[in-house]
């Protein structure tokens, strides 16, 4: 499947939210969410601070729960979730739950994996969100990954 202009240009906005998370000290990730005309309904940044904070305050998480908070009355089936990095298996459930319809993410889990590597504040799960989609009782389309060298630089150094 083939991103349209606009799906890449929320999508970059998603990325530049991560930049935004680091500038704060927080770890880089972002994410969105748009209706089906694209417009934003909801944006956050990573949030969880851990090893102290609350690790279920994942960009995604937020953004999700925002958006459904904010959902018109058809709700958000025709809405896409815009992130900086692959839903993790916590916030792939937030996004089915919240009856998200679509996901489009920058870079994958297997590339994230290997930029932050054994860190104690991101231990990966090896479960690609189309996986746990995939479980679910209704489909949620997933593109990605995309812009992954751009996604990427957020996190150089980040984890170091």
């Amino acid at each position: 499947m083939t991103p349209l202009p606009a799906d890449l240009r929320l999508l970059e906005r998603a990325i530049a939210l991560a930049g935004e998370a680091r500038a704060r000290g927080r770890h880089p990730f972002g994410a969105l969410v748009a209706d089906a005309r694209g417009d934003v309904l909801a944006e956050a940044v990573n949030d969880s601070l851990p090893p102290g904070g609350d690790p279920t305050r994942h960009a995604e998480l937020l953004a999700a729960a925002a958006a459904a908070r904010a959902a018109p009355e058809g709700g958000l089936g025709g809405a896409t979730l815009f992130t900086s990095a692959e839903p993790c298996a916590m916030c792939a459930g937030a996004i089915y739950w919240t009856g998200i319809g679509r996901v489009v993410y920058a870079l994958s889990e297997s590339r994230l994996l290997a930029l932050t590597g054994n860190h104690p504040e991101n231990p990966t799960l090896a479960l690609p969100c189309r996986e746990v989609f995939a479980r679910g009782q209704r489909v949620v389309e997933v593109l990605g990954p995309l812009l992954e060298d751009a996604a990427e630089a957020p996190h150089v150094g980040f984890w170091t």
